[in-house]
């Protein structure tokens, strides 16, 4: 049994008024799924972007602005979306207090692309699935 302990798992910057908390990749040990927590500052969120595999997107506290290709919706606590693979999607905090997500990747490295960009984004990944190279693993 592997039990992960969340408690000292520091907060991360993802991108200005994005906070991020790794809760399981395969820096953790697991082989098909990425779980993370991200904290919003009003106005910030996840700019569009796809993924490779099926995505899972939760509101905890707060509301948000999601969109799915050309249809937008707004999640408010206890709501998740489900992203089909290869979807442009994205979300944004629409509220006045700080939007706390889940985000629930069926890969245990989160890899995006996003808009105006040709490589994919890498996060979570173990040195060994590194290229040839080396470099640290990508938190």
């Amino acid at each position: 049994m592997h039990i992960i302990d969340h408690t000292g798992e520091p907060l991360d910057e993802w991108r200005p008024g994005v906070m991020t908390r790794m809760l399981v990749s395969a820096l953790t040990g697991s082989e098909h799924l990425c779980v993370f927590e991200q904290f919003c500052d009003p106005g910030r969120g996840a700019p569009t972007h796809r993924h490779a595999v099926e995505e899972v997107l939760t509101v905890l506290e707060g509301t948000a602005e999601l969109w799915l290709d050309d249809e937008r919706a707004t999640l408010t606590a206890g709501q998740s979306l489900v992203i089909p693979a290869e979807r442009q999607h994205g979300f944004r905090n629409i509220g006045t207090a700080t939007l706390h997500m889940r985000a629930i990747l069926a890969s245990p490295i989160f890899e995006a692309w996003f808009d105006g960009e040709a490589e994919a984004r890498r996060r979570w990944q173990p040195r060994s699935s590194l290229p040839t190279g080396g470099g640290a693993a990508s938190r």
